[in-house]
């Protein structure tokens, strides 16, 4: 019996659970100091009224023997992929119900999505990079490049000339950056995949924060991507599901690899290590996309979308560089007098009581750098700017 030793290849410990380490300890030898979380990227307001009377209805249903549902399909109820694919219609995308796989988050799709590939694929990463994107590949032993981001490029590399990858990870609006690609830029990214029979893993998680129209919030607005590109949604930060969990995934029927299709494996896959997710959840996603559901959520992106301009306009009257807040909950700031990420972690955890994410936990090139997150609530986030107001630069 042997172990898989790609899990021997990975950080000693995952990003999020060091920060909670430290603030547990800070809180341990500070009792009476008031924290500010600004750091995991979780949503802090309740769930919409119409998806809520949803849940409920389909909590009424499931105690009656006539309306008592039990497996469902693993690809998800089709009444929830219609209304994806109605979703995706008003972005002027067509999609068939079978493109779509309902997931309990685009997390656990991320991760299990190289299932369906070879492990000999080689492999590329932004980084700075979301670190499920990286660890899932170091899991599996496949070889990984990078694609570095910078200020210079504002944090969303290209293509460049001489670039050999399988399989290419993109996440616009960007985590950790916040940064967000145009379509020009996913033009470049589609055209070299088509013309290197690559398959573009594109996260969308964060599509409903994007407020410039110009700006796509999907890659299959990208003529080419449906033939190259599979991509990944939630509903946790677009509809406060992080504690209910549904997303969806989009593999079209155009993608075909190595005279096979992605769709099809992918179902084969899902049929085969998934069950689904729970009618309840389901309903309630379902309501996320009606009218009254559709209004409601944007009401609460609205109150994130203030939190970042909040943040940015901060940072902007310190004259710290920064990316994000505008586009995306996300805000990317430059570490301030040449401070590493942990430095300035531990600066505004002990002296002001805010807790954000270091940079360099999201690979090399985030050194130097630090995220903010905008779901806070609203009382904190004036607090936590007014604290670094006070900061000495």
């Amino acid at each position: 019996m042997r172990i898989n030793r790609g899990f021997l290849n990975l950080q000693d410990s995952y990003l999020f659970s060091r920060i909670a380490e430290k603030v547990t300890e800070y809180q341990k030898q500070n009792p009476e100091k008031e924290i500010i979380r600004l750091g995991i990227g979780d949503v802090t307001l309740p769930l919409a009224p119409a998806v809520i009377e949803a849940m409920q209805q389909a909590v009424s249903e499931m105690g009656s023997a006539h309306t008592f549902r039990g497996y469902g399909e693993e690809q998800g109820y089709a009444f929830l992929r219609r209304a994806v694919c109605g979703y995706y219609a008003s972005k002027g995308v067509e999609l068939e119900a079978d493109e779509v796989f309902i997931s309990d988050g685009a997390k656990s799709d991320l991760g299990n999505i190289p299932d369906v590939f070879a492990v000999e694929n080689t492999v590329l990463v932004p980084d700075p990079v979301y670190p499920v994107y990286l660890d899932t590949n170091v899991m599996a032993g496949r070889s990984i490049i990078f694609s570095k981001g910078s200020i210079e490029n504002g944090f969303l590399p290209l293509p460049e000339p001489g670039l050999h990858a399988d399989l290419v990870y993109l996440c616009s609006p960007n985590n950790p950056t916040g940064a967000v690609y145009t379509k020009e830029q996913l033009k470049a990214w589609v055209d070299w995949a088509l013309d290197h029979d690559a398959v573009i893993i594109f996260d969308s998680a964060y599509e409903a924060f994007v407020q410039d129209q110009e700006l796509p919030t999907s890659i299959y607005q990208i003529e080419g991507a449906k033939s190259c590109a599979i991509e990944f949604c939630s509903l946790s930060k677009t509809a406060g599901f992080t504690g209910i969990r549904c997303g969806y995934t989009v593999v079209p029927q155009e993608l075909v690899r190595d005279h096979v299709s992605v769709n099809r494996l992918w179902l084969r896959r899902q049929t085969t290590k998934f069950n689904g997710v729970s009618y309840i959840v389901q309903r309630g996603a379902e309501a996320v996309f009606t009218e009254d559901g559709l209004r409601q959520t944007q009401e609460s992106i609205n109150y994130y979308r203030e939190n970042a301009r909040l943040i940015a306009d901060t940072l902007a009257e310190l004259g710290l560089w920064f990316t994000g807040g505008t586009n995306a909950p996300y805000i990317w700031l430059q570490c301030p007098n040449h401070m590493s990420s942990w430095e300035f972690f531990d600066l505004l955890l002990e002296r002001y009581g805010i807790v954000g994410t270091p940079g360099s936990g999201f690979g090399e090139n985030g050194e130097g750098f630090f995220r903010l997150t905008a779901f806070g609530r609203r009382e904190e986030i004036l607090k936590a700017m007014d604290r670094l107001r006070k900061m000495p630069l």
